[in-house]
């Protein structure tokens, strides 16, 4: 397994006169279609591990969200057309002469995501989840079947996968801004904030502005005065959350587009705009690493909903990422790590066709001397590539 290691030529982010990062919460229309379409992956995962033993070719990473209509109003609104969620890809539905409700696990499954994830959302009322899943074709089918018992399975794709780490202050800031915001302490403390909330984050110099659209639940806010009370709860919550990321000066601005009247505010019903205001589809919003990151290497592939067994497109995302953080944080002298994985459809996936780390030293002579431990630490990764499935079906990994 060949490992090419280099020095990291040009400047990194961080030290550049300008840097933006954007984060797309939990509820934010395309997370959604993120969120939902990996949920239904695990929910076959399982279904096809509790009924046979194994896991059986799927890829349902195609969902687009259709928004409905709403009308917001003070003290509580209404919705009046429902979300259509469309679910699509690819599954097994029939296994030695078993027919498996895809559709069913589909619907059951999205319906059960939403509730326990969206307070103000009813997902029978407010949601239609339309499935439009297809037999899987029988050329993927035969290469997946590869897999069982295999310790690693052929690659489903020719794909691309990056990494990289750590990240920088306005990176971190943007994400731990969005995670207080959506955490339970948050909403238990401030029911108005919605779920659906969006973080960008502008570094000019040394400076970092933060433009937050959070979407404010109507029945929690009386009047105009509640609604701009709501607005200053979220600029200082996510100030002080900013200010343990970064020494850096930090300002925030909250639903800029607002204007003086009723009409003219993010106020919803369910606390996503999706209600009436955008839709969404996968591979839109954040990377593996939760964010939306245009000054760093990025592929734009979607790694929601891909099977979590062969798929490259989901396995490297994650597993260059790894590499990334392991070499940045237990390779002494390595200040910044990147990492980019080529798979080839049928070949085993512990055997990249490609992988490529790049570091960032104070001395680039440096790396000649790390370049073996860093290949070796590169290897023990990849060749552990077979057993994270299991990691995804668990919940433990972050893909969007």
């Amino acid at each position: 397994m060949n490992v090419n290691v280099t020095a990291l030529k040009g400047p990194s982010p961080a030290s550049l006169p300008l840097e933006i990062v954007e984060r797309k919460g939990l509820a934010h229309p395309d997370s959604l279609c993120d969120a939902l379409a990996e949920n239904l992956s695990v929910a076959l995962s399982r279904y096809y591990i509790e009924r046979f033993g194994i896991i059986l070719h799927h890829n349902v990473d195609k969902a687009l969200l259709c928004g409905g209509a709403a009308r917001a109003a003070f003290g509580g609104g209404e919705v009046m057309e429902p979300i259509d969620i469309y679910l699509a890809g690819r599954a097994t539905g029939e296994f030695k002469g078993v027919v498996i409700p895809v559709d069913e696990i589909a619907v059951e499954a999205s319906r059960r995501w939403l509730k326990d994830h969206l307070r103000f959302l009813d997902p029978e009322r407010h949601v239609r989840i339309l499935p439009r899943i297809r037999p899987t074709s029988s050329d993927l089918a035969s290469l997946f079947a590869q897999s069982h018992g295999a310790a690693a399975p052929p690659a489903n794709d020719t794909s691309l996968g990056v990494g990289y780490a750590p990240l920088d202050a306005l990176e971190s800031t943007v994400l731990a801004v969005e995670q207080h915001l959506n955490s339970s302490e948050v909403k238990a403390s401030h029911p108005a904030i919605g779920e659906d909330i969006k973080v960008m984050g502008a570094r000019h110099g040394d400076a970092i502005r933060l433009t937050v659209a959070c979407a404010i639940v109507d029945r929690h806010v009386s009047g105009l005065r509640g609604y701009a009370a709501t607005k200053t709860a979220v600029a200082a919550l996510a100030l002080a959350q900013a200010r343990k990321r970064t020494g850096a000066p930090v300002t925030v601005e909250v639903n800029t587009a607002d204007g003086d009247t009723a009409d003219s505010l993010y106020l919803t019903v369910t606390g996503t705009s999706a209600e009436a205001g955008d839709d969404g589809q996968v591979g839109r919003g954040n990377r593996v690493n939760g964010l939306i990151t245009p000054y760093r290497p990025m592929s734009i592939e979607a790694a929601a909903g891909k099977n979590p067994v062969t798929h490259v497109g989901k396995l490297y995302n994650v597993l260059a990422q790894r590499i990334a953080r392991s070499v940045a944080s237990e390779i002494a002298g390595v200040e910044e790590a990147y990492c980019s994985l080529l798979s080839q459809i049928g070949r085993p996936i512990n055997e990249p066709q490609l992988i490529d780390v790049r570091v960032s030293m104070d001395d680039p002579a440096v790396v000649d001397t790390l370049r073996p431990r860093i290949a070796e630490l590169t290897r023990s990764h990849v060749e552990r590539v077979g057993t994270l499935w299991r990691e995804v079906m668990a919940g433990t990994v972050q893909l969007y």
